[in-house]
């Protein structure tokens, strides 16, 4: 039986790769904060995965991250997804140390905590997937935060995979651009969400990488609406 680890699973892209990933043999650990949310997703997947748990923790503090890999336990993983993340959106002399530091917390401490932890025990042919997104190759106004966050995981796991490559793990690094999930309600502006890529798609790309066979990695992956990036 498999075994994939999704972050931030409750909703968006993390809901729609467990549903495109979800299999018979198959084992998904589903994380995430919002209780309600995560058991909508988990019941939505159960009856086609050999089994599904349910990992409520708060990403942003080492506590956190700490008690989800105690509760995954020591059975490796074929697969890490790294979705889970937050957004700041305010001008950057605005952003609270707090902010900053959540920031920090859910988009680059966890992922290292989790691949640090799982990945030496990961099995040749395994996958590390990390959602990041345009903006951890291009700034925008306003974006400090998250693009900060963004820029950071993409040289750190530019890294991973150098390591990662005699132990044959792949490292996936997947840039969405604008996706319309409900990051977008919590933003001020008027943005057009119909010319927005789906969670969807960013799964497509996803599960289609990790079919691949073991010795061929699709290391970066691009998504955008043929229209362009928002």
């Amino acid at each position: 039986m498999k075994r994939y680890l999704i972050t931030g699973a409750s909703r968006g892209i993390g809901r729609a790769i467990a549903e495109n990933l979800a299999g018979a043999d198959v084992e998904l650990l589903l994380h995430g904060r919002d209780t309600v949310a995560l058991a909508e997703v988990c019941a939505a997947v159960k009856d086609r995965c050999a089994h599904v748990i349910r990992l409520i923790h708060d990403l942003a503090v080492p506590s956190g991250v700490s008690d989800l890999i105690d509760q995954v336990g020591k059975n490796p993983l074929e697969l890490l997804v790294n979705n889970a993340g937050i957004a700041i959106v305010k001008p950057f002399c605005e952003i609270t140390p707090i902010e900053w530091e959540q920031t920090v917390g859910v988009n680059i401490t966890a992922p290292f905590m989790l691949m640090q932890r799982f990945a030496p025990h990961m099995p040749p042919g395994s996958s590390i997937v990390n959602i990041l997104s345009i903006a951890a190759k291009t700034g925008f106004a306003n974006w400090g935060a998250y693009c900060m966050s963004k820029f950071a995981l993409e040289g750190f796991s530019q890294c991973v995979r150098e390591e990662l490559r005699d132990p044959k793990i792949r490292v996936i690094n997947v840039y969405p651009a604008a996706t319309d999930t409900d990051i977008w309600t919590q933003i001020e502006g008027k943005w057009p969400r119909h010319k927005m890529i789906s969670p969807g798609d960013v799964a497509n790309a996803v599960g289609y990488a990790i079919s691949q066979p073991a010795n061929v990695a699709l290391e970066n992956i691009s998504i955008s609406n043929l229209t362009g990036n928002l």
